[in-house]
C-alpha cells in the first residue's frame, strides 16, 4: 500500500463521487448516497435526505479539480478548502481503525467532512510527491478520475468497461492489421 490507510479510503471515496457525476449520473437519491457512505466507511452524522445529497453533489466539481490538479495547484486547493472548513487535524481511533487523521467534528455536515477528508488525504498525495496516482482515464471518450494505488502503476482505466472497450478495440484493430 502506498499511503496510510485512511489515506486511500478517502481518495477512493473521492474518485467514486467524482465519476458518480459522468454518464450515467449516479448518486442522485438518498438511498444511492445511503449506499456510498456506507461502502466508503463514513462515519458521523448523515442526514439522509435529498437536500444532503444536493450538498454532496455540489462538491463534485470542486473534488475533480483537486483529483485532476498539477501539484502546486493542488495545494491551493487544499489550503483554500481546510481554511473554508476551520479544520484542525486531530487523531481518532474507532470502528476497528488505528489512529488515523479527522479534521472536523463528526456532526458537521457530510458534503464538508468528505471534502475536509479528500484534502487531508491529498496532504499526503503532494508531500509524497505522489500526484502521477491521479489521471484522468485513458479512453478517449472517458473523462473519468483513476486513482492507481498499484505497486506498478499500470492502471490506465477508470473502470473495468473502460478498460474493456479499449481492449476490445486493440484487439480489433489488430485482427484488421493481420487480416
Amino acid at each position: 500500500m502506498v499511503f496510510a490507510h485512511d489515506t486511500s479510503l478517502a481518495l477512493q471515496a473521492a474518485v467514486a463521487l467524482t465519476n458518480s457525476a459522468l454518464e450515467p449520473v449516479t448518486l442522485t437519491t438518498p438511498d444511492e448516497l445511503e449506499a456510498f457512505f456506507a461502502e466508503h466507511g463514513y462515519t458521523g452524522r448523515h442526514d439522509g435526505d435529498q437536500a444532503e445529497v444536493d450538498a454532496v453533489r455540489a462538491i463534485v466539481p470542486r473534488l475533480r479539480a483537486l483529483l485532476t490538479a498539477g501539484r502546486d495547484q493542488a495545494v491551493d486547493i487544499v489550503n483554500a478548502m481546510l481554511r473554508e472548513a476551520s479544520a484542525l487535524p486531530q487523531l481518532r481511533r474507532h470502528d476497528g481503525y488505528d489512529w488515523h487523521l479527522h479534521a472536523v467534528d463528526p456532526e458537521r455536515p457530510l458534503a464538508e467532512r468528505i471534502t475536509v477528508e479528500t484534502a487531508m488525504a491529498m496532504i499526503d498525495v503532494i508531500r509524497a510527491d505522489e500526484m502521477s496516482r491521479l489521471a484522468v482515464c485513458a479512453d478517449d471518450g472517458c473523462e473519468g478520475v483513476v486513482l492507481d494505488l498499484s505497486r506498478n502503476r499500470s492502471k490506465r482505466f477508470c473502470s473495468v468497461a473502460c478498460g474493456n472497450r479499449n481492449a476490445v478495440a486493440a484487439y480489433r484493430a489488430r485482427q484488421a492489421n493481420d487480416g
